[in-house]
């Protein structure tokens, strides 16, 4: 992805997910000092009364790399917590579908929490 400039920080990537009225978004970004960290943005479509016309409500969470791997094996558990202990009977490969333009990817049924830079 083409690196951009937002508001004096480089963007590096961006991963986008669709889901309903909700749009997730995955993005890499540098510091001024050359360090990265992620910023996961939930954006939701909500109509707006007074002008009759649609806004964005954002809510967003930084993720800095000393992080990374306690936030993903946390989510990895809790995710895992639902599928086999609260829901188990249910066959969530029925969910893995894309929408239409998007590259159908392997999903791996584990964060790999090993995260390596260079």
């Amino acid at each position: 992805m083409e690196e951009n400039k937002m508001n004096g920080r480089d963007e590096i990537y961006s991963e986008k997910v669709k889901a309903g009225k909700r749009t997730y978004f995955f993005d890499v970004k540098s510091t001024r000092s050359n360090d990265y960290y992620l910023t996961i943005t939930e954006s939701k479509k909500r109509y707006n009364k007074d002008d009759e016309g649609f806004t964005y409500e954002k809510h967003k969470i930084f993720l800095y790399k000393e992080d990374f791997n306690k936030f993903i094996e946390a989510l990895n558990n809790t995710v895992n917590h639902v599928k086999t202990e609260l829901m188990p009977g249910v066959d969530f490969a029925q969910f893995d579908h894309r929408e239409e333009g998007e590259e159908a990817a392997a999903k791996p049924t584990e964060i790999d929490t090993e995260l390596k830079w260079d």
